[in-house]
């Protein structure tokens, strides 16, 4: 009978160990790890918090989350319904750009995220704002704030007519940190419909060819050409980078059918795209 006592104490014992230890591993997972906070944004009963991996904004593609806090409570919202709607002010005009949906990271969590891809950078007299509507508990809320969406150091998006009469916006998503190695590499592809709404292209390939112009314009291998998976998501391919320094990776954007829609195939007389991404490392 003592024995029995002691192997349940001690097995007790081992499972309230176990159930603390998932307690503490629960109550210590970090929803903002690896991104940074980028801007505040407050109404009279919220405030919305912006964050990024590269702790900014800039043109081309941008993955963003964001947080809804209780101005009265100071507690994090964890059952709201939120979408945004980026807002590009010309002097003559306005337009929006390509961006998702915004989703909940994790059920029990209080992140929420998308993407938004600023074609244009902002300029003296031009500037982007964003505007995002929320749900809580039945109740919506709204709010518009500028955002700071400077140009970025090198070439990462392409908006283009395509032979086909359509207008065409093609940006580069990865590699961030590019290495001399066989990079995975990821590309967004969407056409102008309106100035206001950007869908996702289906179907399409990305023809990549990566050159090094200081260095007799060599090109690399084992490089794939960027293709889509899945129905309304991103072009994935891989991308050869043998060396550190410049790199113009030239580009060709084909249909379904396979023709060329814009760029060109480069030669020994045609030492460039008319569509191309840069990269230096």
């Amino acid at each position: 009978m003592k024995t029995s006592i002691k192997y349940l104490v001690a097995i007790f014992a081992i499972a309230f160990t176990f159930v603390s230890c998932s307690n503490d591993d629960e109550t210590t997972v970090n929803e903002l790890d690896g991104i940074t906070k980028i801007k505040e944004i407050t109404n009279d009963t919220h405030t919305i918090e912006l964050y990024s991996q590269m702790g900014s904004l800039e043109q081309g593609y941008n993955e963003i989350s964001l947080r809804i806090k209780d101005n009265t409570t100071d507690k994090y919202i964890k059952n709201a319904e939120v979408s945004w709607a980026p807002l590009m002010h010309m002097t003559s005009m306005s337009h929006s750009c390509p961006y998702s949906a915004v989703e909940k990271v994790t059920e029990n969590g209080t992140l929420y995220s998308g993407y938004i891809m600023f074609q244009m950078a902002q300029n003296e007299t031009e500037y982007w704002d964003l505007k995002i509507d929320y749900t809580i508990d039945e109740v919506t809320y709204t709010i518009t704030e500028v955002i700071d969406v400077p140009a970025s150091a090198k070439r990462k998006v392409n908006t283009f007519m395509g032979s086909d009469g359509t207008k065409y916006l093609v940006a580069l998503i990865e590699p961030n940190t590019p290495k001399v190695a066989i990079n995975n590499m990821q590309v967004g592809v969407w056409k102008m419909q309106n100035m206001m709404t950007f869908p996702v292209v289906d179907g399409y390939t990305v023809k990549i060819d990566p050159r090094m112009p200081s260095m007799g314009n060599h090109t690399s291998p084992n490089n794939v050409h960027a293709t889509q998976a899945t129905t309304g998501g991103l072009y994935d391919g891989k991308l050869s980078l043998t060396m550190t320094g410049y790199w113009k990776i030239n580009l060709q954007l084909a249909n379904a059918e396979g023709t060329v829609l814009k760029g060109e195939e480069i030669t020994e007389t045609v030492t460039a795209s008319s569509i191309f991404f840069e990269i230096e490392f």
